[in-house]
């Protein structure tokens, strides 16, 4: 095969990319030496890029990557490719019965997530969780009724609150009855129907008033005393519309306490948590709790309808965060299974070092991989004594140091 001759225009690729540019406003139909070697270089020039480029392969038919190339360079070669997320869905059977069918992959995300919280039970919910907030010795119809209050408080209030005002319930709510053997056996508890009925709302209100929307709870917690003790033999109801009947009972309450104090599983506990998580990993698109409550009674088998609510809460306490999700530190990183993954996170080792602040405190200050320090919070330690403050709070703090100092 003969090649073309050579002429004078004739360009190696070299030249041609280091030729000049030509200018934008070049005539229409132009067909200038210069503006093809131009156009020639910019192709090839792009073409080269796309090359070496590992997140932008050539679209072009002719071109193929090489595999190992591909293996090597690709920064995101690691992580598993992303599975189909199909979410629970109606569909219609020939009789006409309408079915909600499971959402893609389901089983697998729960096991792995199962597996992970029973690795690491570390979150506040599997010490502190409100079925575990009973007093021991107490009789089991005390014991319900502890389940019942806890969850009564722990409407909008995190689960170390709620486990503190309890234990003040338990012990201060009347003065406790002297035991002859305090050593040897445990002393009972004071929450009791009976007590409460004597407490006056002051009283119940200063033991409880860290809690969230502690007026409104003291009232709710005195009336529901008074309805258990006259309509239900000073027990708590054991079906759900006896529980809805009480005051400040909502659905996801009674569900749990129905589950946690009589082990019925009339339903699922659906909360901010289970709701948000079952979203983000998009087995549904539902806008209220409520709405994610049907939709998982809807498929979910019933033998998980009582461990999910403690299974997400944990998860939603140390990994996935509301704000700040850790996905690096979740089972499902990497896996495709996740459709709210946030992609390349990735969990950065905290140092602390010390050093002074201008009023001569010293200060723990927490330094991430790259020697930057973490304005969040700084812990400030004086005379044995840590305090959690902000940026703008440790300046007020050394401000009044000072002022104490010169007074």
């Amino acid at each position: 095969m003969e090649s073309a001759p050579e002429t004078n225009d004739s360009t190696d690729i070299e030249d041609s990319l280091t030729t000049r540019k030509p200018s934008r406003k070049r005539k229409r139909g132009s067909n200038s030496p210069a503006t093809t070697f131009a156009s020639t270089a910019t192709t090839t020039a792009k073409s080269i890029k796309a090359r070496t480029s590992p997140r932008k392969p050539l679209k072009s038919e002719t071109y193929k990557p090489n595999s190992d190339a591909t293996t090597t360079s690709s920064p995101s070669s690691s992580r598993a490719k992303a599975r189909p997320k199909i979410p629970a869905r109606k569909t219609t059977l020939p009789d006409g019965t309408v079915q909600i069918q499971p959402p893609s992959n389901w089983s697998t995300v729960y096991d792995m997530i199962k597996t992970q919280r029973q690795s690491n039970p570390t979150a506040p919910v599997d010490t502190m969780g409100c079925e575990d907030l009973y007093w021991r010795s107490s009789s089991p119809r005390e014991q319900r009724y502890h389940t019942l209050t806890a969850l009564m408080l722990s409407s909008q209030t995190k689960d170390t609150v709620t486990a503190a005002a309890m234990q003040r319930l338990h012990t201060e709510l009347v003065p406790p009855a002297p035991s002859p053997q305090d050593n040897e056996t445990q002393p009972s508890s004071t929450l009791t129907i009976a007590n409460m009925l004597t407490t006056t709302p002051q009283h119940l209100n200063q033991l409880i008033s860290k809690v969230g929307f502690h007026n409104t709870k003291t009232r709710h917690i005195l009336q529901t005393a008074t309805i258990l003790a006259q309509q239900h033999d000073s027990d708590i109801p054991r079906t759900l519309p006896g529980l809805l009947s009480l005051p400040g009972v909502g659905p996801k309450m009674a569900y749990l306490c129905l589950s946690a104090a009589w082990g019925v599983d009339a339903g699922i506990g659906v909360d901010v948590h289970v709701h948000r998580i079952t979203n983000l990993w998009g087995w549904h698109a539902t806008r209220t709790p409520e709405e994610t409550r049907k939709m998982l009674e809807a498929w979910l088998p019933r033998e998980r309808w009582h461990e999910i609510n403690r299974l997400l809460v944990g998860l939603g306490q140390t990994v996935c965060l509301p704000v700040g999700r850790r996905c690096g530190e979740c089972a499902l990183a990497g896996t495709g299974l996740c459709k709210g993954e946030v992609k390349g996170w990735e969990a950065k080792e905290t140092k602390k070092r010390k050093k002074r602040g201008r009023s001569g405190l010293k200060v723990e200050v927490e330094v991430d991989e790259d020697g930057e320090d973490k304005d969040e919070k700084t812990i400030v330690k004086e005379e044995g004594v840590v305090v959690a403050v902000k940026e703008k709070e440790q300046e007020m703090l050394e401000i009044k140091k000072e002022e104490e100092v010169e007074g």
